[in-house]
């Protein structure tokens, strides 16, 4: 089962949108929108968002599910802008409540849920979703995050930040709840998929002596060539090797304003009296 994949690369983010489709029925998934966001000004637009709708209605597809892969802190997500356009429902994995249990008191927000209910559906290990012919497979991917998510469709698993590239290795572990051990295991359970399974990435940061962004690759690849993660690295190098690396990294420049909305399901803040959203800043806080 082969599902269609069209990917759309937001270089402002170096994030990587899919819509995914089955070529029989037409009914379509999109998996980590991009809502644009400038910090400059604190101007939203729906453009990134609506290129992919515009390329679902060339194609005759029907958006019937947006799939998040956890609560991004490098881009704010455009979920609910597709919910409203599309009538498409929400997912993400269910331990998406402790990220909202963790950030909630971090931003002090009195509105904020921590049931999960700014989504429609909430994902457990294993379930699935059914696109047309084809099933979306849940995997929980815990380590980034303590709530990422996998999705299989097919013959292909879109991985969030869990991997990247080869050639770039892997995502940190040193957001609130992140796990390098977790991480090191959530990886060997994609890569004990079938060699040939491809693997699609939700960033690529075009690694060093790499002319071009990419984002697909394979179990196979992944396993004989990733970095740090190849086959041979124990979980203690791993672990050694990430938590050195995640000591150097600054918080990505994003990450306040992401999270805010992301555990909102991408819904922005409600409208105080004057009928302005607005996003906070906790100083000195992370």
């Amino acid at each position: 089962m082969r599902p269609e994949i069209k990917a759309f690369f937001d270089e402002a983010t170096f994030t990587v949108t899919y819509l995914v489709s089955d070529p029989e029925t037409g009914g379509a998934a999109v998996i980590d929108p991009v809502l644009d966001y400038d910090p400059k000004s604190g101007r939203t637009s729906t453009g990134s968002a609506d290129a992919v709708l515009a390329a679902a209605k060339r194609a005759d597809l029907r958006v019937e599910w947006i799939l998040e892969t956890h609560a991004h802190a490098d881009h704010l997500s455009a979920a609910s802008h597709l919910r409203e356009r599309t009538g498409a429902q929400i997912a993400i994995g269910d331990h998406i409540t402790t990220v909202q249990r963790t950030f909630k008191p971090i931003f002090n927000i009195d509105t904020q849920s921590v049931d999960g209910s700014d989504f429609d559906r909430l994902l457990h290990d294993g379930e699935t979703l059914k696109l047309g012919a084809l099933d979306i497979e849940a995997f929980y991917t815990p380590g980034h995050t303590p709530a990422c998510v996998s999705y299989k469709v097919g013959d292909a698993v879109f991985v969030g930040d869990t991997l990247f590239m080869p050639d770039y290795g892997t995502a940190r572990a040193d957001f609130p709840g992140g796990d390098a051990r977790k991480l090191y295991r959530s990886i060997k359970r994609i890569l004990s998929l079938p060699p040939e399974t491809r693997l699609f990435m939700c960033h690529d940061y075009k690694a060093p002596g790499r002319d071009s962004f990419a984002w697909e690759t394979t179990v196979a690849e992944e396993r004989k060539k990733n970095i740090h993660v190849h086959d041979g690295i124990t979980e203690d190098e791993f672990v050694a090797k990430r938590t050195a690396r995640d000591k150097t990294l600054a918080m990505p420049v994003l990450i306040l304003p992401s999270i805010q909305v992301n555990i909102r399901a991408g819904a922005l803040p409600p409208q105080e009296a004057n009928g302005v959203s607005y996003l906070k800043i906790p100083l000195n806080k992370l």
